[in-house]
């Protein structure tokens, strides 16, 4: 979904820019916050940028001026919760924009608000209503992740509609087109996501517990995907 440089007109790429910074402004205060009492959890919060990075530079081609690819968001807005992703994706987008050519500078705003803000309160917000349903603990985080996926998508098939409405249908032909193309790689895409999150839970689950229960996440000994 990283919209490349240059492909989104001047005063939308100001928009989404100015949409984006109360978020990432409010996360990084919730991220100093939190680690100011839990030092502990810096590596964790290490693990899940780069989960979120690794993951979201496994491009695949789809609509023009931009791409389809796991985001990797869900996974950290369950451990530190959905503000703190924001920053944590704008320096994920900054980097891959710098150095892999991956989104772009005037499209970063955009790239944040669909990847790093819609997602992961979609994920956390998935995540918490599966919880409150009593499923377990592995479908809620595969639901989680790959809705939290799937609606990065929607965020960007918006973006772009608004950017370049159908001469005919306006924005909903325009969205229609744009989501159904994404539809192809990301279906599929948003599943592997959360059954990869699902797999990198357990793992976290089985080793470390303890940190998992302290940061209120409800996991047994061993989480069930």
């Amino acid at each position: 979904m990283h919209i490349m440089e240059g492909f989104l007109p001047l005063k939308h790429a100001i928009g989404w820019g100015l949409a984006s910074a109360p978020f990432v402004a409010y996360g990084t205060y919730s991220i100093k916050k939190r680690i100011g009492e839990h030092p502990e959890q810096r590596m964790l919060l290490g693990v899940a940028t780069a989960f979120t990075f690794v993951l979201s530079a496994l491009k695949l081609p789809s609509v023009t001026g931009s791409c389809s690819h796991p985001t990797g968001t869900g996974f950290g807005a369950l451990l530190f919760g959905p503000a703190a992703m924001a920053p944590l994706g704008a320096i994920v987008l900054l980097f891959q924009a710098l150095l892999l050519a991956h989104g772009g500078l005037t499209t970063l705003g955009a790239n944040i608000f669909s990847m790093a803000i819609v997602g992961p309160f979609v994920a956390y917000s998935v995540f918490r209503v599966a919880q409150a349903v009593r499923l377990p603990f592995g479908l809620s985080v595969f639901f989680a992740a790959a809705l939290g996926d799937l609606l990065t998508y929607v965020t960007t098939s918006a973006q772009l509609a608004l950017a370049f409405p159908d001469p005919v249908g306006g924005f909903a032909a325009s969205f229609a087109k744009f989501a159904s193309i994404f539809a192809v790689t990301q279906l599929p895409l948003a599943a592997s996501e959360g059954f990869l999150t699902v797999l990198v839970f357990n793992a976290l689950v089985r080793y470390n517990a303890g940190e998992l229960r302290a940061m209120k996440l409800p996991v047994k000994q061993e989480a069930q995907a």
